[in-house]
């Protein structure tokens, strides 16, 4: 495979690398993913990729992975709002460190950091929010996953102010898409068995987001001179509600709508309730509700996406009409192949 304009992608096995990986070789791009040792390599090894064995963790095993690298799409991180503490400062912000200083020892163009606009903080009320707000607002205690991906934006940051890489930074929101292997199985399951709940009214506008979608700005953002230095929301492919997504999930599963409702301020106190009770208890698993969970679905923030689509000219090649039910039946053919998590 050719080095010219080679690009390095960790995370691959997750859903926004695979989608990375994805995109970039709809463009003909050569692709290098790092990939731990033992890892599911399956789906990679459909796209005529170069595999490098390494572990963000392991300083050592990423020289190799970043030699001849022109752009790095950094998406490694602890998932999920549930962990000790230990495992987020490892992967996602040791990882990060390791990564940002493997790309500059090997003179890597541009270094994509994939952050998160869950590093706002916890706005609840209806503001939009935009690029220039400041990071970690009112976040908690127990805020692990937010937090670890602020302080992981801010060593790429440093970086590039001090002049030792070029940067672009994709905060992305609540991503879905094939090969999603987090939330579709449990939204999923609630909707088919009419467990789901409303929370609040409903009509609160969704940061909802297909992953195809967010690779596109990173990969248009990562090309461009005048994106160096440079911060998108990639938050949201339109306008759409909880009840009318949740609807939408209800339809292409064939199930019927979801109507049942619970109050925000109940569900919130009842996450509260049952992390305290994980902590306490130290639970591997994480409990059936989190307060952050309640924040993805129920809020009535919004982050705005205007300069992604002013900046990049980003538009949804997918839209949630098309994306919601391919992700269904993506997920229908992992369970009818036992492939499901």
């Amino acid at each position: 495979m050719s080095t010219s304009s080679l690009n390095l992608v960790t995370g691959a096995t997750g859903l926004l690398g695979s989608h990375i990986v994805e995109q970039l070789r709809k463009r003909d791009l050569p692709v290098r993913v790092l990939v731990r040792p033992g890892s599911d390599r399956s789906w990679l090894e459909t796209q005529d990729v170069e595999f490098a064995e390494g572990d963000v963790t392991d300083a050592d095993s990423l020289r190799a992975a970043c030699e001849g690298v022109d752009a790095v799409y950094h998406s490694a991180a602890k998932v999920g709002d549930w962990g000790p503490w230990e495992d987020f400062q490892h992967i996602t912000i040791d990882g990060t460190h390791n990564m940002v200083e493997a790309a500059v020892a090997a003179s890597v163009r541009r270094f994509v950091h994939i952050s998160s606009i869950s590093c706002y903080g916890y706005h609840t009320v209806p503001v939009e929010v935009d690029e220039t707000y400041d990071l970690g607002y009112k976040l908690y205690k127990w805020a692990y996953y937010s937090k670890s991906k602020i302080e992981a934006e801010r060593i790429a940051w440093r970086a590039h102010t001090d002049k030792r890489i070029e940067l672009t930074v994709i905060r992305p929101a609540w991503i879905y898409g094939e090969r999603d292997r987090v939330t579709i199985g449990r939204l999923y399951d609630m909707i088919k068995a009419g467990r789901a709940k409303i929370l609040g009214k409903g009509d609160n506008r969704l940061n909802v987001v297909y992953a195809g979608n967010i690779a596109e700005a990173a990969i248009t953002a990562a090309s461009r001179d005048d994106c160096n230095g440079e911060v998108f929301n990639c938050s949201n492919d339109g306008v759409i509600t909880q009840q009318e997504y949740f609807d939408l999930l209800a339809r292409s599963i064939g199930a019927p709508p979801v109507k049942r409702h619970v109050p925000y301020g109940v569900a919130y106190r009842a996450g509260h309730f049952l992390e305290c009770l994980g902590h306490m208890f130290n639970w591997k698993k994480p409990p059936f509700v989190t307060r952050y969970a309640v924040w993805l679905m129920g809020r009535r923030s919004y982050f705005s996406a205007e300069k992604a689509r002013k900046v990049l000219g980003w538009q949804p090649t997918v839209t949630y009409e098309v994306g919601v039910p391919n992700t269904v039946k993506w997920y229908e053919a992992q369970l009818a192949s036992g492939n499901s998590q």
